[in-house]
């Protein structure tokens, strides 16, 4: 009798699941159930996930519009039997943004699909880690939560939890630091059916309570503390039992392949100074150069490029002495389509010269017959390339002409085209409106006057006859010793701004803005100027501004002064709803005669020709850098000597600007260093 009694405590002992030991078979093999690397293929292309690196480690960034794709069936895990193990533990880690007072968010679930109910899940808030199971006692079953307090997972960094669970307690540990127990009430079930169940990561099945944070690890340790087995860790954060594939390869290195396979993104270091070390600590971190705008990777020692920098002003160095065959009063480049680039001198003797860059400097390429040249301006019309020439002085014949050239594609060599009566002209302005084609001129004066003849106070407009193939007069504009035209257009509005200088008596005068309404040029505004020798249009953004040159203020009733020279130049801007251009900075400057706008990288500059401060034609020219509110802010200050003409120009090998020296036969070629 004895012996079928303790032969059949034996077998009840074998027949009652988690509660024998000898020959019973958990539901698993003890061994960690990496529930990431079940729901997301090796590859890492599951619908609806993305890979993505933050703070060196890898995870996985869940899609809101598929909260059901990240899941898979209970049976994969559970191959032996149906029950959930009674002891076990779950690592998690996790990086999750701020959340909502009162949101909450699901880690993973495991919902029996059939009827829609939640077995078991780990779900957080912003106060709270709360482990979520189902009991069931014959045909009563109810929800039961275990939470734990202050965990503090929403600070944006990595953390890594073990959950781990025996019979009535619940521990929970935060980065291998001091366990949290619970001694609840209502035991963990020990047989918790998972039959027809379904595994959920970062969801309950619904949109609701979507995980929106990066998940590196979850898995599920059967019938142990998983503590035992991380800590302790000099990466506690990250203390790893097991990742997916797709997340591992953590070297700061990416495979050429993972390059185009994931997006990443990053937490950036930030500076406006040196670069930070590239040290072990750093590695496979992103640094973010916030004043060039650079994104770097740290491999091994050094950081290497991600994101090429934006280009930025350093420092301006000379680049090339010009030998000119006199002095430069204006100077132009262009570029002709399959010959180069090129620059034309003005200069103030009989010959100007045509320069072409190469080898990384400009060489002489023609010398072309001029008088008292002051101005090139480069233009085409349709195939043809054309260069006009404004010549100050008569010829020998005593006859007053500027000449066009054309560019000879047989030759390779501009020849004369078209001469032009002009009376002193100081700049030709050449511009397209509605398909036609115009040059404007600037007549200074006739003879030694001023303004005392209406020949000499007219500013000449010229078409284009595609008939006769040469320029015809077209408009005559009142001008008073007119040093410059500018042509801008504003939207549907074409624009032509002339800058005058003289009058017979007073440099102060009105220099004026026309607008192009009815097939002509009429008045649109005036400006009070000083001896205006230049105009200058430039946009930023959506916002138009004109600046213009001042470069004397002269009266034959004052005595002149030599601080009559060091004025303020005028920058306006279009205020659109009052249709007029307003003050918008006055920069002082000495005898501007020229302003010239360009941008390096996303920065804009304007630099001035200083020419003469009453003293001396040693003066320094000045580089302004726009500062938004502060508007523009001097940055660069530029030995010059006679300054008379900026130009800017971009090469292969960066970008450039030279400027014309009206009291010495050296023109200067500077190169922008950008960092």
């Amino acid at each position: 009798m004895s012996v079928l009694l303790t032969l059949c405590v034996v077998l009840l002992a074998l027949a009652t699941p988690g509660r024998g030991a000898g020959r019973w078979e958990p539901c698993t093999d003890l061994r960690p159930l990496d529930i990431l690397a079940e729901a997301v293929p090796p590859d890492g292309t599951a619908v609806g996930v993305t890979v993505t690196q933050v703070q060196g480690a890898r995870g996985l960034q869940l899609s809101a519009a598929a909260p059901h794709d990240l899941s898979f069936p209970a049976s994969r895990i559970f191959f032996r039997c149906d029950l959930f193990p009674e002891e076990f533990s779950i690592v998690v880690t996790l990086k999750v943004p701020s959340l909502p007072a009162k949101k909450n968010e699901y880690l993973f679930t495991v919902v029996a699909e059939e009827r829609d109910s939640l077995l078991l899940g780990l779900r957080y808030s912003p106060t709270q880690l709360h482990f979520l199971f189902l009991r069931e006692d014959g045909a009563r079953a109810w929800q039961t939560r275990v939470s734990f307090r202050g965990p503090a997972l929403t600070d944006g960094q990595w953390h890594t939890l073990v959950l781990a669970v025996s019979e009535g307690s619940f521990s929970l540990t935060r980065d291998c630091g001091l366990p949290v127990d619970i001694m609840a009430d209502m035991p963990f079930p020990a047989t918790l059916s998972v039959q027809g169940a379904r595994f959920f990561i970062g969801s309950r099945r619904r949109t609701k309570g979507q995980f929106t944070g990066l998940v590196r690890q979850l898995v599920l340790l059967p019938g142990s503390d998983a503590t035992l087995r991380l800590c302790p860790c000099r990466t506690p954060e990250l203390a790893l039992l097991s990742i997916p594939p797709v997340l591992r390869g953590l070297t700061g290195k990416p495979e050429d392949s993972e390059v185009l396979k994931y997006p990443y993104e990053t937490d950036m270091k930030l500076t406006l100074g040196s670069r930070p070390p590239c040290t072990k600590a750093e590695d496979a971190q992103f640094w973010f150069d916030a004043g060039r705008k650079g994104l770097y990777l740290c491999v091994g020692s050094e950081w290497v490029s991600v994101l090429a920098a934006k280009e930025r002003l350093e420092y301006v160095e000379e680049h090339q002495s010009l030998f000119t065959n006199s002095e430069t009063l204006g100077i132009e480049v262009f570029v002709i389509p399959g010959a180069g680039l090129f620059v034309a001198t003005a200069n103030r003797k009989t010959t100007s010269a045509i320069y072409k860059w190469a080898d990384g400097k400009f060489s002489s390429y023609q010398d072309i017959p001029t008088h008292q040249a002051q101005s090139w301006r480069h233009f085409t019309i349709g195939k043809k390339i054309f260069l006009a020439v404004a010549n100050f002085e008569p010829n020998e014949k005593g006859q007053e002409f500027s000449v066009i050239y054309k560019w000879s594609q047989r030759r390779r060599r501009f020849t004369p085209y078209q001469r032009v009566l002009t009376h002193g002209a100081r700049d030709w302005e050449a511009f397209e409106v509605s398909g036609e084609h115009f040059l404007a001129v600037a007549n200074h004066r006739e003879g030694r006057g001023y303004g005392l003849d209406s020949r000499a106070r007219a500013g000449v407009i010229y078409k284009w006859s595609p008939g006769a193939r040469l320029f015809e007069a077209n408009q005559t504009v009142a001008t008073s010793g007119a040093c410059d035209w500018e042509f801008f257009t504003v939207g549907p509005y074409a624009f032509l701004a002339v800058a005058n200088a003289f009058n017979g008596t007073s440099t102060q005068l009105q220099s004026h803005l026309y607008v192009r309404l009815g097939g002509s040029f009429q008045l649109f505004q005036s400006f009070l100027t000083f001896g205006a020798a230049d105009w200058e249009v430039f946009h930023i953004g959506e916002r138009v501004f004109l600046a213009v040159a001042n470069s004397h203020r002269y009266d034959v009733e004052m005595q002149v002064q030599n601080d009559s020279y060091v004025i303020d130049s005028v920058i306006y801007e279009l205020n659109v709803t009052a249709q007029t251009f307003v003050r918008f900075q006055e920069i002082r400057t000495c005898s501007a005669l020229d302003w010239e706008f360009f941008s390096v990288g996303e920065d804009y500059f304007l630099v001035v020709a200083n020419s003469f401060d009453g003293n001396t034609f040693s003066v320094n020219s000045i580089i302004y850098r726009w500062q938004g509110y502060e508007g523009f802010v001097a940055v660069h200050s530029l030995p010059t000597f006679g300054c008379r003409d900026w130009e800017t120009f971009r090469t292969a090998a960066g970008s450039y600007l030279v400027y014309s020296s009206a009291k010495e036969p050296l023109s200067r070629v500077l190169k922008l260093r950008t960092g």
